[in-house]
């Protein structure tokens, strides 16, 4: 470990719930669920107030037990963790919905114990958070799925449940990997991972993100060379942070990474042609994804943009039916969604097939156009001015 006391960089300022209101409204929101975990929350992580404030959020699937032990993560471990809650993925929509956000982040546990490692379950929720609030961006925060094999499956899977990010995180360096990750994870696993989400995915408007964890004992080349095979491997998105110890029995620190050199990778990254590059000593995985990912233009799959936001509070509310709505009408159409969706799955259930890899391939009943088989016949009117994110 370095020695003294961590650097001032690491300081944050607490979140200012009299100022940021969109922080303050999901954080009463999540409380008031009760049904739900944030990785944000649960991790106490220093960016749960810029991240909240933005509309982002980070939301955990699957459980809290690893079926893997990576020397750098805090996560209980056990090869038989409970069986998967096949209500999560409805009671995720319900939530995200219930929240206001404009990005959402699912990530897990890496889970060897199911046949799929939990790629169905991803889907399922996927899909339930879309049927219930389309203007949501989705980003998967997914393990290696154990294998090549395995992996293209589970890339088609949640490929076609309609995310608009794929990520997986390679964390260090290839040299670095066995000492730093569990065995059965590695460099080339990972690299491949992202190429294959990036082969599939791509063509449908489907980026592919990871992350590096930095101060572990990585040299300037072996980073500059991880930045180049994932750039050949069709990464759109790169982050970059300083590893932190959680407790005595993890991997020390080496070297506290200044500010400065996170400045430098995040310009080579640039000029090697990721669409962004966010770079710093808190920086994780999920840090403001959503602010970052309106900043770079990208677009959510269809073509139609994430909502923007204006100030700290939220004015403008997405168009329904391709007609502004007002917020009160919006609330009304997502309950009516959640329900067609619910009914769906109810269906599902019936027949056996509810979380199938078969009934996840299927699409998802379209809604009818407002005034084909909702009553009042009339559009919503009014409600909002256009802006662009």
């Amino acid at each position: 470990m370095p020695a003294g006391r961590r650097p001032a960089w690491f300081r944050v300022p607490a979140p200012r719930t009299a100022v940021d209101t969109t922080y303050s409204d999901v954080a009463a929101s999540v409380r008031a669920s009760g049904a739900l975990h944030t990785v944000c929350e649960e991790a106490a992580c220093p960016n749960i107030g810029a991240c909240w404030a933005g509309g982002t959020a980070t939301l955990m699937l699957l459980g809290d037990t690893c079926t893997r032990g990576c020397r750098f993560c805090a996560v209980a471990t056990s090869p038989t963790p409970p069986p998967p809650d096949a209500n999560e993925p409805y009671a995720t929509a319900v939530a995200v919905a219930g929240w206001g956000l404009d990005y959402v982040v699912l990530t897990a546990v890496d889970r060897d114990d199911l046949a799929d490692g939990g790629a169905a379950h991803f889907a399922a929720t996927v899909q339930a958070i879309k049927a219930a609030t389309p203007h949501v961006v989705v980003e998967v925060l997914v393990g290696d799925y154990g294998g090549a094999s395995a992996a293209a499956a589970a890339v088609d899977v949640l490929v076609e449940s309609g995310v608009d990010v794929f990520a997986h995180n390679v964390e260090t360096v290839r040299r670095l990997q066995p000492h730093v990750r569990d065995r059965r994870a590695g460099y080339d696993s990972s690299v491949g991972v992202l190429a294959t989400a990036s082969a599939v995915g791509s063509p449908v408007g489907v980026y592919t993100k990871t992350s590096l964890m930095l101060g572990l004992g990585e040299t300037d080349a072996e980073v500059r060379a991880t930045m180049v095979d994932l750039r050949a491997a069709g990464v759109d998105v790169l982050t970059l942070g300083q590893y932190l110890r959680p407790s005595e029995h993890h991997l020390s620190v080496v070297e506290y990474v200044h500010p400065d050199a996170f400045a430098r990778w995040e310009a080579e990254g640039l000029a090697l042609g990721f669409r962004y590059v966010t770079a710093g000593p808190l920086v994780r995985s999920s840090f403001k994804a959503g602010e970052f990912f309106r900043a770079a233009g990208m677009v959510p799959r269809g073509g139609g943009r994430p909502r923007p936001r204006g100030g700290q509070r939220r004015r403008a509310v997405p168009a329904v039916g391709g007609v502004a709505a007002r917020p009160v009408l919006l609330s009304r159409w997502v309950v009516w969604r959640l329900g067609l969706f619910l009914a769906s799955c109810q269906r599902a259930v019936d027949r056996g097939r509810f979380l199938a890899p078969l009934a996840l391939r299927a699409p998802l009943e379209q809604p009818p156009r407002w005034g084909e088989g909702l009553a009042g016949g009339d559009p919503p009117r009014g409600g909002r001015d256009e802006q662009t994110a």
